[in-house]
Parts: structure tokens; sequence; C-alpha cells
């Protein structure tokens, strides 16, 4: 199933949790990530929206959490070069998020540049976003 325009656009532009990212020089963060992450891959990004996924009671994702992705409308950098700068990314379920301006997944640190928003959205929402 599918999700409906009007539920993407509710989605997209209705009301979320505001959720304050990194706010200052790009590069401190950069430096965070890979002290706490040795060798793993970053990718910068902003104008991003945690999502909390709405699953079935009980269900959590294979890394045993609640199901979380990270939605952002612009890539600034990625280290491994596998999105382009201005590019949007949808991340894959979180492993963890150890700090407020970072989300882990299994291959991938997203470090969260500039302030965002937390919402919940189902499935079908989730792999319907592209910009």
């Amino acid at each position: 199933m599918s999700a409906s325009l009007e539920e993407i656009m509710s989605f997209l532009y209705g009301v979320g949790d505001f959720v304050e990212g990194w706010g200052r020089d790009a590069a401190e963060l950069v430096h965070s990530a890979q002290q706490r992450f040795p060798g793993k891959p970053f990718c910068l990004v902003r104008r991003w929206i945690l999502i909390d996924v709405v699953a079935n009671e009980g269900e959590l994702s294979p890394a045993g959490v609640p199901p979380m992705v990270t939605f952002a409308h612009e890539v600034v950098q990625d280290s491994r070069r596998r999105f382009d700068p201005g590019h949007w990314v949808r991340t894959t379920y979180a492993v963890s998020q150890p700090e407020h301006c970072m989300f882990e997944t299994r291959s991938t640190v997203y470090l969260l540049l500039g302030d965002g928003y937390r919402k919940e959205a189902t499935l079908d929402v989730v792999f319907s976003l592209q910009p």
C-alpha cells in the first residue's frame, strides 16, 4: 500500500516537535563523530526530520530499538561521496542516537546541522518521501 499525497503533505508540512541540532562549526561535529566512531563514514545534513516510524505495537528495528529514520532535504557533505551536496537522503533504521546532533545507522553516522523536527509517520509515508 502506498501513502496518499494528502498523507505525505500532512507529514512534510504538518506540525512537529522542534529539535535542536548542531549550531557551531561543522568541522567540530565531524571531528567529534570521528572520535566517537573511528573509521565509520559520515554524512552532514541540513533541513532534517527525525521520524518515529509508526509500527505494530512492540515492533522494534533490526537493532532492537524503536524504529526511527531520518529524512534530510539537503546533504552538505558525504564522506564516501554517495550523495552529492544539495541532494536529499532518507536513512535506514537507527542503531543509536548517541547525541542530539548524531544519528547512527548500521553503515553511517548522520550529522544533524542546524535545527530540525521530530515527527511520526507510517512506513508508507516514509518510503514515499523524496523531493
